[in-house]
């Protein structure tokens, strides 16, 4: 599955591959597998990377629109 959101909540924050990989004690090449769908992302990482951003997994899965969770 192509994580099309998760490039663009990356993008949108200013930063690199490198950067969020480091943030989600991944590898650059896993983060852009996830990116370009070569590679599944798993549920646990798919969570720690909505919280990161305070995004929905729904929103991340394009289930919805509403981008940001209500603090």
């Amino acid at each position: 599955m192509k994580l099309e959101r998760l490039r663009g909540l990356r993008e949108d924050s200013d930063m690199s591959q490198k950067e969020l990989a480091e943030k989600l004690n991944i590898s650059q090449r896993t983060l852009s597998h996830y990116e370009t769908g070569k590679r599944d992302i798993p549920t646990e990482m798919l969570i720690k990377v909505a919280d990161y951003f305070n995004v929905s997994v729904d929103y991340l899965l394009e289930r919805t629109d509403k981008r940001y969770l209500k603090v």
